[in-house]
């Protein structure tokens, strides 16, 4: 039990560090020796774990990217009444996490860098925004069945343009090193937003 218990740790802390890696630099441009650098882990502990790199770069995605976009993203979406006040106000929350601005969104760093080259990366990358799109079409769906939505409106077209437009405002503040990008990007989609309302 100790011993699975120091395993599962040891797993955890090598996606964790190689995760802030990837963010910070990119997939193809981590090194296995970044990763036990910042880890102070033997080969042997990363190999116990991950067979290569690209295994703990599937890892990465599967586990740990999913589960953030999953948890700051979707959830909120999924038991909301009102979609267009609960987006705005995630919209307003990612104003305040410092290094998805300034480094990129993480999901479309990967997708920009490793879809064209990896169907395995494209994959696992395609299936977190299709569930984005999807939960974010059914969020507004049920605001159209309760009154908050206009009816007039396509939800997954929509749900498609919100999401490609929040990957476009991270992206050129990433590219900008600019907050000033990102307030004036997420308030254009903001009125939006607005926008949809009945």
């Amino acid at each position: 039990m100790n011993n699975k218990y120091n395993g599962d740790k040891t797993r955890r802390l090598i996606l964790e560090t190689a995760f802030l890696e990837v963010h910070r630099s990119g997939f193809r441009a981590t090194s296995l020796n970044d990763i036990l650098d910042k880890t102070k882990l033997t080969k042997g502990a990363f190999y116990h774990h991950f067979k290569n790199k690209l295994t703990l770069g599937y890892a990465l995605v599967d586990e740990l990217l999913n589960s953030i976009i999953r948890e700051f993203w979707l959830k909120p979406l999924e038991t909301c009444e009102n979609p267009i006040d609960t987006q705005i106000k995630l919209i307003q929350s990612a104003r305040s996490i410092d290094n998805v601005l300034f480094n990129g969104c993480p999901l479309n760093n990967l997708a920009v860098e490793m879809a064209p080259i990896d169907e395995g990366f494209r994959q696992r990358l395609n299936h977190i925004y299709d569930t984005w799109i999807t939960v974010l079409a059914g969020s507004l769906a049920r605001g159209q069945q309760n009154g908050y939505v206009r009816k007039d409106i396509d939800t997954r077209g929509t749900a498609i343009f919100i999401v490609a437009s929040l990957a476009g405002c991270i992206g050129i503040t990433k590219n900008s090193q600019s907050l000033e990008m990102f307030y004036a990007c997420s308030h254009s989609l903001s009125c939006y937003l607005e926008l949809l309302r009945t």
